[in-house]
């Protein structure tokens, strides 16, 4: 049994929900690997991002959104609003949390001092519904997931751009 790691670097969007195909960068990561047959596991560390698999989709609005993700924010947004002020729809972040974010602003930058960037319960939620990992099979160092499936990085959060990683975990032999 053999076992190889990889991390992408990413960048998300602000003002919308960022989705990246990463499927190119996985297969990158699979012929690197020279493992043959196993399985792929693709996860992020962060609360409020999900790895999706889903369809590519030709046609994209003016964002460059897929339509598909489109009509997945628009339903998403009648069942999980954004969070737009604080105390309106959602109890978090509650007193205590945004102290403890204001802590953590002291020693690293990428959490700014500003509580407006932590109203992101929705995102917390939907993150949460979607997960923050997925397995693929592998075999003959393919990875099987069909012949329109792709693989994507979504970062739920709106508030702010951020850099983003996610991980490649490839076992197999």
């Amino acid at each position: 049994m053999s076992y190889y790691f990889s991390e992408i670097s990413l960048k998300s969007y602000n003002g919308r929900v960022t989705y990246l195909n990463i499927s190119d960068q996985i297969r990158a990561a699979v012929k690197e690997s020279d493992i043959k047959n196993g399985m792929v596991l693709v996860q992020t560390p962060h609360t409020t991002c999900s790895i999706m698999f889903e369809e590519f989709v030709h046609d994209k609005d003016f964002n460059g959104d897929e339509f598909l993700q489109v009509d997945l924010n628009h339903i998403l947004d009648q069942i999980v609003p954004r969070e737009l002020t604080e105390n309106r729809d959602y109890r978090y972040p509650g007193p205590k949390h945004v102290q403890f974010l204001k802590e953590i602003a002291k020693d690293h930058p990428e959490y700014p001092d500003d509580p407006s960037t932590i109203l992101n319960g929705d995102a917390h939620i939907r993150a949460s519904l979607f997960g923050c990992e997925k397995t693929f099979g592998l075999k003959d160092s393919e990875l099987l997931i069909g012949t329109v499936g792709y693989i994507y990085f979504v970062d739920w959060d709106q508030n702010r751009s951020r850099d983003r990683k996610c991980f490649i975990i490839i076992m197999g032999e």
